[in-house]
């Protein structure tokens, strides 16, 4: 049976997730079906989606993936921005996803709303501000928007994603690491890529068409627009940005994708990235976690002292989850 969405989300324990959307109709969301009919174009939507909505809401992008029925992404809620936003600013963002009320309509033309109108609109805007850092309304209206462009281009109607999407929380620095090389490799385990820089509707592809153009790669400000950014490793005073720097992700990407193509059992090269020993993951656990990584770890993913220091901050008041399902894959190949 699912779980609740607020047993798998708690912003106090991780502000990054992995969520994938798999289409349920047999007929493909992209690339071509059985009959020829191709449906290539849907991933540039997609992708174009993905990152237009990461604009307007408090979500960064991590890494995504979009493939020939589902799709990845893997999403950094950004409380600081949302909590900073004005009140005028909340309902701006708002009415580029929605139509708003007829209070806030008025509200940003700047009509004068009356005390107990603006009390209302107050309460709305604050909701409005929990959705706009809010994975399920964003991978919702992701999903809706796509659904109706599709539906109308096939001329029927009905369901055309599997339910709900599935998530995953990334607690530490080693799962969020992992999670991403899985995302950004799923072409290339899916032979429809043989390199990563190949690898089309992808963010490591974006990632990599930048830094060849940027003179320092490894700046925040010079990254691939629209993507989180790398900003360097774990230091005081800490910038914005996931906490490695770009280059090593992608020579740890490059080196991961050469081992997944060599397919071989036990064929690790010794030229191994620098970044794999501040990670400290050994190299047989990470080449198979980054091609089972769904299907290895549940929903909480993370070191065992990461898992069980914050399960309880997935816990609602009505049932305690006593243990974490997935703990002792996340004991085997973390920890």
């Amino acid at each position: 049976m699912p779980k609740p969405r607020k047993q798998l989300v708690s912003l106090e324990a991780t502000p990054y997730y992995h969520c994938v959307s798999r289409c349920v109709r047999r007929a493909f969301l992209c690339g071509s079906d059985n009959q020829g009919r191709s449906f290539e174009h849907r991933r540039g939507w997609i992708e174009k989606l993905i990152l237009d909505q990461a604009q307007i809401y408090c979500i960064d992008i991590a890494a995504y993936a979009v493939m020939s029925n589902h799709f990845h992404v893997i999403l950094h809620i950004n409380q600081a921005r949302a909590r900073s936003l004005t009140n005028l600013e909340v309902v701006q963002r708002w009415h580029q996803l929605y139509a708003g009320t007829l209070l806030s309509q008025k509200y940003e033309r700047g009509e004068e709303l009356s005390e107990s109108q603006q009390a209302i609109l107050d309460e709305r805007i604050e909701e409005w501000r929990d959705r706009l850092m809010s994975i399920s309304w964003f991978m919702r209206r992701l999903n809706e928007t796509v659904a109706r462009l599709a539906n109308e281009e096939d001329q029927c109607s009905g369901h055309f994603w599997e339910g709900r999407f599935k998530s995953q929380a990334l607690l530490d620095e080693k799962a969020l690491a992992a999670c991403m090389a899985y995302v950004d490799l799923n072409p290339v385990r899916a032979a429809m890529a043989k390199t990563p820089e190949a690898s089309g509707y992808t963010s490591v592809k974006k990632r990599v068409e930048k830094a060849k153009e940027a003179r320092t790669p490894n700046h925040p400000k010079q990254q691939a627009y629209g993507l989180m950014p790398f900003a360097g490793n774990p230091r005081q005073d800490m910038p914005e940005g996931i906490q490695m720097r770009l280059t090593d992700y992608l020579d740890l990407v490059d080196w991961t994708g050469r081992q997944i193509r060599n397919n071989k059992r036990g064929s690790i090269s010794e030229a191994e990235p620098t970044i794999m020993d501040r990670l400290g993951i050994d190299a047989e656990h990470w080449l198979y976690i980054t091609q089972n990584f769904e299907s290895e770890f549940k929903g909480i993913v993370g070191a065992v002292h990461e898992v069980k220091s914050k399960i309880t901050q997935f816990w609602d008041d009505q049932r305690e989850r006593k243990r974490a399902a997935g703990i002792a894959a996340c004991k085997l190949r973390l920890s």
